[in-house]
């Protein structure tokens, strides 16, 4: 439709008038004369509206109130704007033979419907102007006005309506009735502006010109729209109030010359309905396809993030990839769950719009349907679960490892310094130039270090099972571990061999000697092993340790405590040990012997004794500190175990309620659709508002991995149970408050009232046997045939492809109602969008490029263009376009 020039100004108000002008009018009164300038004004318009049907039969009238008196060309004007023929006249001229052809027409005017008030066959005959004028206006309202319908309105109203709508966009042009509007001559010139805009320039009339205006309209409908001069113009110009008859006589003939335009406009705005409709679909299709392959890619993108099992080997990088992962869970996951929420809302609304327009449902690209995406995700979730647990694992493993490590290199460092010089002792000769004394002094020593070696045998046992852990755990640097271990052995080996080589020379030389100090012996023998108690209590002492909990580290104080019991008896053996040299120094006093101040049978000297003596005293309480300590954080983590306990044990039920209650507002049927919606609204503000508890609970849960926590025996909630209840509870209440936004949509859709919608739920409720929003298809079947349906097998397997076309063995309540409401709703269809291209192409079976072009607007003309097939009838023509198969196409059909 061609638009209106850019200079027009825009109005769009307009009144529409209730009056019922197809019942025969009071103001017919027989004794109540016409106001003169009606009067004129109708004699002029009507004279010139039945002259406009009479020429068709070659004849016309002067005088409509003598030449209507015989009845003759009054029955020939019914027959011209009828079609139809009317019993034959009486040829004769006498007063009964025109009463009698008078009634004739009279009667057919009847018969169409039409009440005749206080219009008489002997006043037409008579010559009765005004009763005259009275009848030809009820053949006007019934032949000319009465099948005026727009939107449902009919006759005056009607075409009050549609000169309204057609001149609502012109500047000065104000229609609300059928006489004051039309005097300055606006609306005419604008009512063929609208249509013809060729044949007037509105831009140039002006509004205090109304006689030029006037005779503008007039000419230009006389000229180019085959409309005769019904009006004078200075007749309406100085008439206060112009004939509303005569005006609306006038107008009418305006609505019917551009009738078949109209016709052509109402088809093309169906059409672009049609396909603003398919291009909006197509919009939401492609933003669709946009948001799954993101979030598709997006997926594909982290999984193989997750996958990575690859080690760090310091624990400081592991910590690191515990912090990376943290990030993930904290800042970039919770976007993608809200994207994906919203891809599941814009699909199941994309549905709910096309089932509502009659049109296919939406099958996106292979992969990207909500359930593949559903899929990906869960084994995005599964991955996700996995590369946490492996962080946890990997992280104790380092611990351990580092500990180990520690442990290694403290008992690797004991073991290699009291090795330091032993095999050079060992390969000594000094036993060829001893006396008797010294040799046998040698062997008690030498005895004495192989109590030693014994002793440290176990030390050396400890070093190489710690390596063998640490080769086991994957340590990262396992080979220093092996070399320095690898050492320690064939140190020992050596030491093992040495050893034995000196006891076999000390053997033979000590065949050749007699004596041995006795008392240096013993010292040696008792002075050897507390010094070794003491190495070990001085290792127990300083050992490390790592616990998890309260019970550990009590189970450490308490051995602590059984150690610290023993220091008494091994005070006494202090003291018996060091009685032993006293007493040499006695024998020695008393027998003036003079000591060397050196025992030949050990290394150890008195004061050796003395001073690990204090060093395991001062161990002792340093230890006491250790434990304490450990006891103090152990209490902090446990502090830290009931802090998140109680919130968790509070924020896990309160989601499973939440979701519970939102599932029993989503069946009720107690209230109506938008007291749901906004009982939901409510739900997701209160849900919204509860976040700052989850982030809370969030921050605990950091604290407790930080401080490496593994278990809580106080709740039975973890922090992947409640993010995987609260994503849920998101989910639930974005998808609730979209099912009922689609159940809004399609009851107003479908003209559904809340007292058919309650009784849809209720029927629902009763077969949902599981209370989970879904029947399975034996429940469905009871549920249609307690709603009257007579179902057999075949149609039943129809119905069900509709309701469940995606075969997943249940029925939601959003495609209950779809199926309920399917055939009540008014949609347009390919028929109707076929037959409005058969307007356009004034009934050809094919459009042409310029045709399409001339009566749509730019945007749909080319979308049409873009996507017909060409024509390839016998009667095709350049550019030829099928519009049929287009139409059908439209709505998934192959053939109509």
């Amino acid at each position: 439709m061609t638009q209106v020039e850019s200079q027009v100004q825009y109005s769009t108000s307009y009144v529409v008038s209730t009056e019922d002008y197809m019942t025969q009018e009071d103001d017919w009164d027989r004794d109540h004369l016409l106001d003169p300038a009606w009067e004129k004004q109708q004699r002029k318009t009507f004279t010139a509206w039945c002259n406009s049907h009479l020429r068709k039969a070659g004849t016309q009238i002067e005088n409509i109130d003598e030449d209507f008196r015989n009845g003759l060309k009054l029955m020939l004007l019914l027959e011209v704007i009828s079609g139809e023929r009317l019993p034959k006249p009486d040829k004769g001229k006498m007063r009964f033979h025109k009463i009698a052809n008078v009634n004739k027409a009279l009667d057919y005017i009847c018969s169409k419907g039409v009440k005749l008030v206080s219009i008489g066959a002997e006043e037409i005959v008579d010559g009765n102007c005004k009763m005259t004028l009275g009848m030809i206006w009820t053949i006007i309202l019934r032949f000319a006005i009465q099948d005026i319908s727009v939107e449902e309105t009919s006759a005056k109203e009607g075409l009050l309506l549609w000169c309204q709508r057609k001149t609502a966009p012109y500047r000065n042009v104000n229609v609300q009735n059928f006489h004051i509007s039309w005097k300055d001559g606006l609306a005419l010139c604008a009512l063929i502006h609208r249509h013809r805009p060729d044949l007037i320039d509105y831009s140039k009339l002006r509004k205090d010109d109304p006689v030029g205006n006037l005779n503008t309209a007039f000419e230009v409908a006389e000229k180019y729209l085959d409309i005769p001069k019904m009006l004078d113009a200075e007749d309406i110009v100085n008439t206060p109030k112009p004939d509303e008859k005569a005006i609306m006589t006038y107008v009418s003939c305006f609505y019917h010359a551009f009738a078949g335009a109209e016709q052509a406009e109402t088809a093309a705005n169906r059409i672009c309905k049609v396909l603003a409709v398919n291009q909006e679909n197509e919009k939401l299709m492609e933003e669709y396809e946009k948001l799954a392959s993101e979030l598709l890619e997006w997926i594909r993108r982290t999984i193989p993030w997750l996958e990575n099992r690859v080690a760090e080997q310091t624990m400081r990088a592991m910590q690191q990839k515990l912090e990376d992962f943290r990030d993930y869970r904290r800042v970039h996951k919770p976007p993608r769950v809200q994207e994906k929420c919203q891809l599941e809302i814009n699909f199941n609304t994309l549905q709910t719009k096309l089932r509502l327009s009659n049109r296919p449902a939406f099958m996106p690209s292979e992969g990207k349907m909500v359930s593949d995406i559903a899929n990906a995700w869960k084994g995005l979730e599964q991955v996700e679960k996995g590369y946490e647990e492996w962080l946890l694992t990997e992280i104790r493993r380092l611990e351990r490892l580092d500990h180990l490590a520690e442990k290694f290199k403290q008992k690797c460092s004991l073991h290699e310094s009291w090795t330091n010089g032993k095999e050079s002792l060992l390969s000594q000769k000094d036993y060829e130039s001893c006396s008797l004394m010294e040799i046998r002094a040698l062997m008690r020593k030498h005895e004495a270090f192989e109590s030693d070696l014994a002793a440290h045998q176990d030390r050396v046992e400890q070093i190489a099972a710690i390596a063998q852990e640490l080769n086991e755990l994957d340590y990262h640097d396992a080979s220093t571990v092996n070399a320095r271990c690898q050492g320690i052995c064939d140190q020992w080996d050596s030491l093992g061999t040495l050893t034995q080589k000196r006891r076999d020379s000390l053997e033979r030389v000590e065949k050749l000697w007699e004596t041995i100090d006795q008392l240096y012996l013993e010292f040696a023998k008792r002075a050897a092993p507390f010094n070794n108690w003491m190495d070990g209590a001085m290792e127990d002492l300083q050992d490390m340790f790592i616990v998890h909990s309260i019970e550990e580290i009590q189970s450490l104080i308490t051995a602590h405590e059984q150690f610290k019991a023993t220091l008494p008896e091994a005070d006494k053996e202090r003291m018996a040990t060091m009685g032993i040299q006293n007493e040499i120094v006695k024998i020695a006093q008393t027998y003036g012997i003079k000591l060397s101040g050196i025992n030949p049978y050990t290394n150890l000297s008195p004061q050796d004794i003395v001073n690990k003596w204090e060093a395991v005293k001062h161990l002792v309480p340093h230890r006491d500190q250790m434990l304490q300590e450990e006891v103090a954080r152990q209490q902090a983590n446990e502090r830290l175990r009931r802090q998140f306990a109680a919130q968790a044990n509070i924020i896990g039920p309160w989601i499973q309620t939440k979701m519970e209650e939102i599932g029993h507002i989503s069946v009720e049927i107690s209230s109506s659709l938008e007291d749901q919606m906004n009982q939901l609204k409510q739900y997701e503000q209160n849900i919204i508002n509860y976040k700052s508890n989850i982030d809370k609970l969030e921050g605990d849960h950091q604290l407790i991995q930080e401080a490496l926590i593994f278990d809580n025996k106080h709740t039975n909630y973890t922090m992947e149970h409640i993010r995987v209840g609260w994503e849920q509870l998101l989910t639930t209440i974005a998808r609730t408050i979209n099912e009922v936004e689609n159940q809004i949509l399609t009851r107003d859709a479908k003209g559904i009232s809340q007292e058919q919608l309650n009784e849809f739920r209720a029927s629902f409720n009763h077969f949902d046997r599981k209370r989970n929003g879904m029947m399975d298809p034996d429940d469905f079947r009871a549920c249609l045939i307690s709603m009257g349906y007579d179902l057999g097998e075949v149609e039943f397997a129809r119905i069900m492809t509709l309701v469940d076309p995606n075969n997943t063995g249940v029925v939601t309540f959003q495609a209950f109602i779809d199926f309920m409401t399917r055939e009540t709703g008014e949609t347009d269809t390919a028929e109707q969008v076929m037959a409005s291209f058969k307007i356009l192409a004034s009934d050809k079976t094919y459009i042409t490029v310029d045709e399409l072009r001339r009566e749509l607007p730019p945007e749909q003309a080319e979308y049409c263009i873009s996507r017909m097939t060409k024509y390839i009838g016998s009667d095709s023509v350049n550019g030829a376009l099928d519009y049929m198969s287009f139409s059908s196409a439209l709505y998934g059909e192959s053939d109509l």
